[in-house]
């Protein structure tokens, strides 16, 4: 791991998708991505990196998919992947699938952001305004997918010039081939830092000045 450490006063955790329908027993994509994520243990690091995020003075952001019946009025070719979960009502706005997996949901004065319909948590919602007002300059990203949501909104940020980690045991993916495409391959391609969560709290620094490694 190179020599970073992550300033609380310009540091935001980004958690992608931490919802029933992935995470909760009876989520509709639970068991297709279930093995994955006992595999991996994510719902158990996922609670100690929020855990350890809280204690150590990160800002903490939620960006969760929604959709509902006009969510892709604007789209002539709508995608086979999103097709399948507007049929199916997957992240459907209102319902429980959409809601916040229990021990895994927000608290008081954390940021909750604008539903995404797509891969990049930046792409029609308040996720960069919400960056700025917070005088964010980096960005440390877990949660679900690893190679679609985590991936797609971390090329986003990378793009729009903020300093980007993926958390390489905090995301996992539907299948084994497409999670360690995005650790091997596009994680180190997108990001400057792909690191554990335990490395990551390790270098959380308690400061009020902008600060960049």
């Amino acid at each position: 791991m190179a020599n970073v450490n992550y300033p609380t006063a310009v540091s935001a955790l980004i958690l992608v998708d931490v919802l029933n329908d992935f995470l909760a027993e009876d989520g509709k994509l639970a068991a297709q991505i279930g093995p994955m994520v006992e595999k991996l243990n994510l719902k158990a690091n996922l609670q100690r990196l929020l855990d350890g995020a809280r204690r150590g003075g990160v800002k903490i952001f939620f960006a969760p998919h929604g959709v509902n019946e006009h969510s892709f009025d604007d789209v002539r070719y709508v995608h086979p992947r999103f097709q399948f979960g507007l049929d199916n009502k997957v992240f459907w706005i209102g319902s429980y699938g959409a809601d916040f997996y229990p021990p895994l949901k927000p608290q008081g004065g954390e940021v909750i952001l604008q539903h995404h319909r797509m891969f990049d948590s930046f792409h029609g919602t308040d996720l960069h305004d919400q960056l700025r007002a917070n005088r964010i300059e980096k960005v440390i990203f877990a949660g679900l997918t690893s190679q679609t949501c985590i991936e797609g909104t971390g090329r986003h940020a990378l793009e729009a010039g903020y300093h980007v980690t993926f958390l390489v045991d905090g995301v996992a993916e539907f299948t084994e081939k497409a999670h360690r495409a995005a650790l091997e391959i596009s994680y180190p391609t997108f990001g400057h830092e792909a690191i554990t969560i335990d490395e990551f709290l390790q270098s959380i620094h308690m400061s009020s000045e902008s600060v960049v490694a």
